[in-house]
């Protein structure tokens, strides 16, 4: 397995995250209707909206996942803020990076992800991702790619209002 990797700006990136204010924030609806909708139009069990901090991934909306953090350095989404694209793994079990995760071997058995950096728009810096999570391998369609982008850039918007 492979650890999320640290971007080289962490101290202005986390500077970015705290200063939104938005982590250890109750739940909202303007959040979870959006991952919710990703569940229901892209028939997956798990979509998050993830902030990560210093030293875990905190969901501030999750469906399909309980709790309401992990640790991020065995985190998915630790490697999908790094991405420049949609950062896809069709397969964990085939992926050298994944294949032993605690997350791919045991709760919630992850085989599959797609996550999608969000940026803070005032500084350009990736404070989480919004992704979503299948419990079997899987390959996204363009037609999928598209919601998920759609959906991902909604919920950037409402971060940044």
């Amino acid at each position: 397995m492979q650890f999320a990797p640290i971007p080289k700006d962490e101290k202005e990136r986390l500077e970015a995250v705290h200063k939104m204010g938005i982590l250890d924030t109750e739940r909202e609806d303007r959040f979870d209707i959006l991952t919710k909708e990703a569940v229901v139009r892209l028939k997956v069990p798990i979509s998050t909206l993830t902030i990560l901090d210093k030293d875990r991934e905190w969901f501030k909306s999750a469906q399909g996942i309980g709790g309401s953090e992990s640790e991020r350095d065995i985190s998915f989404c630790g490697h999908a803020l790094l991405a420049k694209d949609i950062f896809i793994v069709e397969d964990t079990l085939k992926d050298i990076r994944f294949a032993d995760n605690p997350m791919v071997i045991g709760k919630p058995y992850i085989r599959a992800y797609a996550g999608i950096a969000l940026i803070e728009h005032k500084t350009g810096h990736s404070i989480g991702v919004f992704c979503v999570k299948d419990t079997k391998p899987r390959s996204f369609t363009m037609k999928e790619l598209n919601i998920l982008v759609d959906i991902a850039a909604r919920v950037e918007d409402e971060l940044n209002k």
